[in-house]
């Protein structure tokens, strides 16, 4: 083969991601999927995410436990939940985030008024929606299966995402730019995804990349976080369900 040409391999590849974004079938009504964290390479935990849908409204939900010293540093498990409705993509209503023995933080999403409240249960406040043009509202946990049930279109490679992300204390706004299709390696198999990489801006230096699986109905099948200082956590899908 010549140089500076792809391999057949890629271009079956590319071919596959964009035959798939012409027809976006819904995820089964009920979806598992188990993930291995790691920090730097060493087991750091295990999650697992939920969710259920009709259709028309969703719930989701996600527990992380630690393990080996990891689970001694941290007490008990993070938790995080959200629901909302199906709207071209997930359109959340309320997220949930549990950290151990903390205070649980909550973010509700009053659509009908552009309100969002937010805060520890009990002292949140509540302010005015405010989005940029074309910039999505949602919560670090919907954004990262809103894929899954649309748009398509967001997808194409070279295509950027605009998204402001509520963790239940703030809003935080990121850009992702889709670099196009990619063979992933994971303990569930051989899948063929698409990434997106977060763009750093601002003085940002923490990196997120996120991996979607074509062939399982765009589901997160890897989570990768380069932290300013170069640490890497990485989540990576072990078994998906069905």
């Amino acid at each position: 083969m010549k140089r500076g040409f792809p391999s057949l391999s890629l271009l079956v590849l590319a071919a596959l991601l964009l035959m798939s974004l012409t027809a976006h079938a819904l995820p089964p009504q009920r979806v598992v999927i188990e993930y291995d964290m790691s920090y730097n390479g060493t087991a750091m935990a295990e999650a697992v995410d939920r969710i259920e849908h009709d259709g028309r409204t969703y719930t989701l939900s996600e527990e992380v436990k630690g393990k080996g010293m990891y689970a001694l540093v941290r007490s008990g498990s993070a938790k995080r939940s959200a629901r909302g409705t199906i709207v071209g993509g997930l359109k959340p209503a309320e997220f949930r985030d549990r950290r151990g023995n903390a205070d649980e933080n909550v973010a509700r999403f009053d659509w009908s008024k552009s309100a969002l409240t937010q805060g520890p249960e009990g002292k949140a406040e509540t302010r005015p929606m405010a989005t940029a043009s074309g910039e999505v509202l949602s919560d670090r946990l919907s954004f990262l299966w809103t894929f899954a049930f649309g748009p398509a279109d967001a997808l194409k490679p070279g295509s950027e995402v605009m998204v402001q992300l509520s963790d239940g204390k703030g809003l935080s706004s990121f850009r992702y730019r889709v670099t196009g299709a990619e063979s992933l390696q994971t303990p569930a198999g051989s899948l063929k995804t698409v990434k997106l990489v977060k763009q750093l801006e601002g003085g940002d230096q923490r990196g997120t990349e996120i991996w979607l699986a074509i062939d399982r109905h765009w589901l997160p099948v890897r989570i990768l976080v380069i932290e300013k200082d170069g640490a890497r956590i990485d989540q990576v899908a072990r078994r998906i369900e069905p």
